[in-house]
């Protein structure tokens, strides 16, 4: 044997290409799958996607969609303390008008007035199920559409459901000011709606309010790589983001209508990945599974799709 060469097998380098190939199929299959499918060895797939940091949080993703953090400052922002609704004679009936005033009280959301109209509520001897028949047969006879008139009524004197509703909107309007510094930029666009309006410019909508080509938003993400979620646990902070943004909005104003469609084409996006990013951990699989239970989506298209990335 020639001195200076080894007897041992020499190890096998990995190509960029290679490399490249791992950490593409590594965002659909398992590890195992991946070595399987490029023929090397487990420890090393394992290596090559672990120094590639691509499968831990995207640091940038979570700091561009998140809410402005909370300013202790805000008292001067939020509105005055109203004064109590004047008292009205609506129906002529003395117990539903008393309802009906109780109930404009409680919608201030102010926890000092709401706490005396819950009070005040107890001096009223008939039933809420008797209080919601007379006010539907006012409406009845006022209106003529009995729909109209069942769904009007419905739950009418149901004060203590009305008054948490009103302070958690409130609390929801503290935060909102809390975190955005004015209603002027509560609706302002966040940069995570600047970010979405930039990567679709240029793309038609469809004939449907809020509707993109799939494939073209897809592309467009896909290739904003900076920004795009390299975990579920990404997928999932970002989902929030969406939800939470809407629901101060919402707060500020109900009728503040529909998000961008910019947006809404990201946040749907962002869910179909819950699809193809696999689960580092069976308490990340689960997030995600607690998540699709509790959502409004469980019965979208996507929905098996990710229930099979969660259990294959």
């Amino acid at each position: 044997m020639n001195q200076g060469v080894s007897s041992k097998p020499m190890k096998q380098g990995v190509s960029e290409i290679q490399r490249q190939k791992v950490l593409e199929l590594r965002r659909s299959h398992s590890l195992r799958e991946v070595a399987i499918l490029t023929g090397l060895p487990l420890g090393t797939v394992k290596t090559l996607c672990h120094r590639s940091g691509a499968f831990k949080d995207n640091p940038r993703h979570r700091a561009l969609f998140s809410l402005p953090a909370l300013q202790p400052q805000v008292e001067t922002l939020l509105p005055s303390v109203p004064e109590l609704p004047a008292q009205q004679s609506v129906t002529g009936d003395q117990e539903l008008d008393a309802v009906l005033w109780l109930r404009s009280v409680i919608e201030t959301g102010q926890p000092t007035l709401i706490e005396r109209a819950l009070e005040g509520a107890k001096k009223i001897n008939a039933t809420p199920k008797d209080l919601e028949e007379r006010y539907q047969r006012w409406l009845m006879n006022t209106q003529g559409n009995a729909f109209a008139a069942v769904l009007g009524s419905f739950g009418i004197a149901d004060l203590e459901t009305l008054a948490q509703r009103s302070l958690e909107r409130n609390q929801r309007t503290h935060e909102a000011l809390s975190r955005f510094g004015s209603k002027a930029l509560v609706f302002a666009d966040t940069d995570a709606e600047a970010f979405c309006i930039q990567k679709l410019k240029g793309l038609k909508q469809g004939k449907r309010l809020l509707d993109y080509k799939t494939d073209a938003v897809n592309q467009r993400f896909t290739a904003a790589r900076d920004y795009s979620p390299h975990t579920l646990g990404d997928c999932l902070h970002e989902l929030a983001y969406w939800r939470d943004l809407y629901s101060l909005r919402h707060a500020v104003e109900p009728y503040c209508g529909d998000s961008l469609p910019q947006a809404y084409a990201r946040e749907t996006w962002v869910f179909s990945q819950l699809a193809l990013i696999k689960p580092r951990t069976k308490a990340e699989a689960k997030a995600v599974l607690h998540y699709l239970f509790d959502s409004d989506r469980r019965d979208w298209n996507e929905a098996d799709a990710i229930l099979e990335n969660l259990i294959g």
